[in-house]
């Protein structure tokens, strides 16, 4: 029997957060949100941009990789794999100042919703098979969570 890779395992599990057995899902979502976070308080707004910017692209190709060398032990969107979630969250983070926690909570919040309830096409790439399917739903997710951030922010 072939032993499961490491490191596709630490990316695809978002750094081990996609083995907690209540809501996996939530769990990597939190982890990229708590991430940001950290980095928001080290970066100002235009560097964290560059830099949430640069991880969703990172991940999404290494995710995208995690996901092929996982699926053979796995299958092909096993709940262990959350990188996904971790990069949908980190789309609507882009709008985020730094450190502002109420935004970043609203992000996460509709993420979330919009990963769990899959509507406008999101559910379409849900269930296209393939690795770039498994991050394609929830960067999705992550625009149309972008979009309403943008727009409280332009209301308010």
């Amino acid at each position: 029997m072939k032993k499961l890779p490491l490191l596709p395992t630490i990316i695809g599990t978002g750094f081990g957060s996609g083995f907690w057995p209540w809501g996996p899902g939530t769990a990597g979502a939190l982890t990229g949100m708590l991430i940001w976070y950290a980095l928001s308080f080290m970066l100002n707004s235009t560097l964290l941009f560059a830099v949430t910017l640069s991880c969703i692209v990172v991940f999404t190709i290494a995710g995208t990789w995690a996901v092929r060398r996982l699926s053979p032990f796995w299958g092909s969107d096993p709940q262990k794999v959350v990188i996904d979630e971790m990069v949908g969250v980190w789309v609507p983070l882009l709008a985020v100042p730094a450190s502002d926690i109420w935004l970043a909570l609203a992000s996460f919040v509709l993420f979330r919703l919009f990963d769990i309830l899959k509507p406008l096409g999101i559910r379409t790439l849900d269930r296209r098979k393939g690795a770039f399917y498994v991050m394609a739903d929830d960067i999705l997710a992550g625009v149309y969570s972008l979009i309403i951030i943008v727009a409280v922010q332009w209301i308010i």
